[in-house]
């Protein structure tokens, strides 16, 4: 009689056969599974700690546990008098991954560098539409098509990106996962072989683990990169155990089969707590979510109909319901940690009453609409299907009958960005590089639409004060602008905002070295187990 072992068994036992030969694997329950492993293409954070905070890195990185940035692949860098130009210098002697299907013959140099930027900015690079759809979500959703004049090779460790405008943010965003540096060597070789879709599939990068195998919703496998240039990883090896329910992800943690989960069950914290086993980090989460209702679409075209639907949600049964109090209601789309939030913004009254006259008034009865429900756990909002229950009763109390949808993650992620998508969908965000433009811009500017823009909201007075703030350095100055585009973005609601949340990781008492990310970041870097 054959004995099957159930994956989490055979995890722990992967685990204990690995320390017994003296190495060191950890085990990370991640909450879902990548949509791919080229950065580039995404904006999940789900699919940047896959892919991201392990193979790659940046020019920049931001420090651990700040939103400062240093020199990553870049160990230097000038800027022009008229801020227009930015010369990298590269550090030398970077290894790349040698991994069991590709083996650089060069270090990382500058032509890695212009092939990475260059094939989200050129519709001609033979890389620009190398995956079916690829829309460089991020890159066009920052603005850099328009931003990015040229990008020019001064020589082989050498680098000068040359602007359009002025683009305060712009050292901040290249630290960001969509600028991830990969190899044109392993690039040209896929080329070559008529193999370009494995750059998503087996990613070579110059970070601190290298890919070994990935099966499908169950678990990634990575190891350290020997001749990483920031030092070899304490941990030998690096298993993400893909569980996307919370309860079955505190289980494995309790049990040993894991060493760190991301985004437990509010009711479970206090219990973790207590537990002598396990220790729990906790900070304010630089994070908002949302309902953004299509505003291309009838009768969401009309402001009144938004703001009258924005007045039926209570709020505070969410936050309460969904995070047990570890949360407040968002009134603002920006996290009030985060400076330049406007804090004299009344928000919307919660007024069934009010609300169900609203629509009246706009000539809309018998509305039937779509929430849409994300499947899986994020800082931002833990259980959003309750979420979307408690908002179906709050709007059948204003006479508006609610279907809840949902999809896999990635195909919800995908069919959310169509134009002419139905209803309101949910989703939300957390900062990725601590500067307002990284939530304003990123995902309610005009570039954004069709992208991060889920309410494919383009509105000229909002746009031209978010693009004027990034182009001004003076950050008093960025400051009013952006408390001026806050007050418009209440004014029209686009979005109906609903929390700002605490961000809590548990883990085992044995994990030394995880600094907690205020961009929500799940990186294990310097991450050690010391029993």
């Amino acid at each position: 009689m054959k004995t099957k072992l159930t994956f989490a068994a055979a995890l722990l036992a992967a685990t204990m056969l690995s320390g017994a030969a003296g190495a060191k694997t950890f085990v990370y329950c991640s909450e879902g599974s990548p949509e791919g492993f080229d950065p580039g293409l995404y904006t999940a954070g789900t699919t940047f700690d896959a892919a991201a905070h392990t193979v790659y890195n940046r020019l920049l990185e931001f420090k651990p546990g700040t939103t400062e940035t240093v020199p990553g692949l870049a160990e230097s860098w000038e800027i022009s008098d008229d801020g227009l130009q930015y010369t990298f210098k590269l550090r030398p002697g970077v290894k790349f991954q040698t991994t069991d299907f590709f083996t650089p013959t060069r270090d990382m140099n500058a032509d890695d560098v212009i092939f990475s930027y260059e094939r989200q900015l050129k519709s001609d690079n033979p890389w620009h539409q190398y995956v079916a759809g690829a829309a460089w979500e991020y890159f066009n959703g920052m603005g850099f098509p328009d931003l990015i004049d040229t990008i020019e090779k001064v020589d082989d460790m050498t680098v000068r990106f040359t602007l359009k405008q002025r683009e305060a943010p712009f050292l901040a965003n290249v630290a960001m996962p969509f600028a991830s540096i990969v190899s044109k060597e392993y690039a040209d070789k896929l080329e070559a072989d008529g193999q370009m879709q494995m750059l998503n599939q087996q990613p070579v990068g110059t970070g601190a683990f290298e890919f070994v195998a990935y099966q499908q919703d169950a678990v990634i496998r990575y190891r350290a990169h020997e001749d990483y240039w920031n030092g070899k990883q304490p941990i030998d090896d690096l298993v993400f155990a893909i569980t996307p329910d919370a309860s079955v992800r505190y289980q494995k943690l309790k049990a040993g089969e894991c060493h760190l989960m991301p985004y437990p069950n509010a009711a479970d914290v206090e219990e973790m707590k207590a537990d002598p086993n396990l220790k729990v980090m906790e900070q304010e989460g630089l994070n908002v979510a949302y309902l953004a209702y299509n505003t291309t679409q009838e009768p969401f075209d009309k402001v009144e109909v938004r703001k009258a639907l924005n007045m039926a949600i209570n709020k505070e049964a969410i936050v309460e319901a969904v995070f047990q109090g570890q949360a407040t209601p968002a009134k603002n789309p920006i996290p009030p940690t985060m400076w330049s939030y406007n804090d004299a913004i009344e928000d919307d009254p919660y007024d069934p009453e009010a609300a169900k006259k609203m629509l009246e008034e706009a000539g809309v009865t018998d509305l039937s609409m779509k929430v849409w429900a994300m499947p899986v756990s994020r800082p931002y909002m833990l259980n959003a299907r309750r979420a979307a229950e408690l908002i179906q009763s709050d709007f059948r109390e204003i006479g508006v009958n609610v279907e809840i949808v949902s999809y896999e993650w990635a195909e919800y992620l995908d069919r959310s960005k169509a134009k002419d998508r139905d209803g309101a969908v949910m989703l939300g965000w957390t900062g990725d590089n601590g500067d307002p433009d990284n939530f304003l811009h990123t995902l309610l500017g005009c570039d954004a639409v069709g992208g991060n823009n889920r309410a494919q909201w383009c509105n000229e007075e909002f746009d031209n004060l978010v693009t004027q703030a990034k182009q001004t350095s003076d950050q008093a100055e960025r400051t009013k602008l952006y408390e001026e585009a806050q007050v418009v973005f209440k004014r029209e609601a686009p979005w109906a905002t609903l929390d700002h949340s605490l961000s809590v990781v548990p883990m085992r008492k044995e994990v030394e070295g995880f600094v907690q990310s205020p961009l929500g970041d799940f990186a294990f870097e310097g991450v050690d187990i010391v029993e």
